[in-house]
């Protein structure tokens, strides 16, 4: 529950039900953690799912020293992290990706991993990403491959074209 609230801080997202406390709402649609943030973290690649644990406790014990200085009560239901507002836990997690902050490393690649759950489905296979309905893939307008699975622009990138096209490149565009 506390990385998904980390997660949905670095990418918010809407709340999955009404009673959701890890997602705050702050944001129309789906986020970080609806973009499959847990289960890139959790994976191998990143090389983060080991210390998950760890960074959960800290993150929480930060929460609550952040909420002793201000002087907020925070709910016991829920991790200290989970029961900040999202203006609070937006500030913590300035402080902690802050350039003087010593933990600072773990923080920001915490925060890239949540990033990159969104805007590449880094765990995930693009054409399956997309078929799911990969909310932030969709978000940043990733074309869908045609319906033959090849994925063509109908307009260029650059608002024009850039090079002609090699007279020997097959019609699935490979070169000959």
């Amino acid at each position: 529950m506390t990385i998904e609230a980390f997660a949905d801080t670095i990418v918010p997202g809407e709340k999955r039900s009404p009673d959701d406390r890890a997602i705050a709402g702050a944001a129309p649609g789906g986020g970080a953690v609806a973009s499959g943030a847990i289960e890139l973290l959790e994976g191998p690649g990143g090389g983060l799912a080991p210390a998950l644990d760890g960074l959960a406790v800290s993150l929480n014990d930060h929460a609550t020293g952040y909420a002793q200085e201000r002087g907020l009560d925070l709910d016991n239901d829920v991790p200290p992290f989970v029961a900040l507002s999202f203006a609070d836990r937006t500030a913590l997690v300035q402080l902690l990706t802050a350039p003087e902050h010593p933990e600072k490393q773990m923080w920001v690649a915490l925060a890239l991993f949540s990033n990159m759950a969104f805007d590449s489905a880094a765990h995930l296979g693009t054409v399956d990403a997309l078929a799911a309905g990969h909310p932030g893939l969709l978000t940043i307008g990733y074309f869908r491959p045609d319906t033959d699975g090849i994925w063509r622009f109908p307009q260029f990138s650059y608002g024009r074209q850039l090079a002609n096209l090699h007279p020997n490149t097959t019609t699935t565009g490979s070169p000959a």
